[in-house]
């Protein structure tokens, strides 16, 4: 055992449901998601209202179905594809039980960041409950690599990212690194605006493996050579590494568990997340 209970607060759900419709960036289907108030213990819990008796897949490491560009999770044939823009969301704002109905099977895209989702987090406002839960803490590092993939958490008294992104044959991406606590001000103001995206030399293949169908313009940032393709430019110069922080922590809110830990990323992505994930889960329980 690595790990120590470290402090304890209250669990959190949403004062009042919130809804929102829109496309699938990957299925290209329209669906419409509520976000309900969940009682203490239910965590955070998915519903597919379109099937059949309605079969609940809540959002947790042993619940991953694939991270082929998004992180899907699933049980059996049901599958909730793209859900880490909304966990990360929920993550920030320290949410702990919830449970999301969903008329189809992928999270809707927006623009391709989590601003609607920190919005219809506000929007509902965040209901203090009568229980406590532990935030763990490791007190011994911990390790995950592959090739030149590196994941690391180390013991800290916050939980904090620092991201290291490298596409040196992309100049309108090249090297970026950022640092955050994270946090529902830092993540509001800070990392929820940031899009995902994608080469333009990518968008081929993915449409070829039957991804993307609902990509545009509109919810991706599109890059080619050193130019950005989107008419209105980036949000942040940086805007590229701070999306792949927000995927992080979409990612690792799978744990289940509140933790305090340095999380340290060179170029991961979802598939390395989620090994890092069941590593920490190890580890915190």
């Amino acid at each position: 055992m690595v790990s120590h209970k470290k402090t304890l607060r209250k669990q959190n759900t949403l004062i009042r449901e919130v809804s929102y419709s829109g496309v699938g960036i990957h299925t290209g289907v329209d669906v419409t998601m509520i976000l309900c108030p969940a009682p203490v213990g239910t965590g955070i819990v998915f519903k597919r209202t379109d099937l059949p008796d309605a079969p609940i897949i809540p959002a947790t490491v042993e619940n991953l179905h694939s991270t082929s560009r998004s992180t899907n999770i699933g049980d059996g044939d049901i599958v909730i594809n793209t859900v880490e823009h909304l966990l990360a969301a929920l993550k920030a704002y320290n949410i702990d039980n919830l449970t999301i109905k969903i008329s189809g099977g992928e999270v809707p895209v927006s623009n391709g960041s989590s601003e609607v989702f920190v919005d219809l987090i506000e929007d509902a406002g965040v209901e203090e409950q009568d229980s406590d839960v532990a935030i763990v803490s490791i007190d011994t590092p911990l390790f995950f690599s592959d090739g030149d993939i590196h994941l690391v958490a180390l013991p800290s008294d916050e939980y904090r990212v620092s991201y290291t992104l490298h596409h040196p044959e992309t100049a309108a991406i090249g090297t970026q690194f950022l640092s955050v606590v994270v946090d529902a001000d830092t993540f509001k103001n800070e990392i929820a605006p940031c899009r995902t995206f994608a080469k333009h030399e990518d968008i081929e293949f993915l449409m070829e493996r039957g991804l993307i169908k609902g990509g545009s313009l509109d919810n991706a940032v599109v890059v080619k050579g050193d130019t950005v393709l989107n008419e209105e430019g980036l949000k942040f110069p940086d805007e590229m590494v701070r999306h792949k922080i927000l995927d992080l922590i979409g990612d690792l809110s799978l744990v289940g568990v509140p933790f305090c830990a340095h999380i340290i990323a060179i170029k991961s992505g979802h598939t390395s997340n989620a090994s890092f994930a069941k590593i920490l889960l190890k580890k915190l329980t």
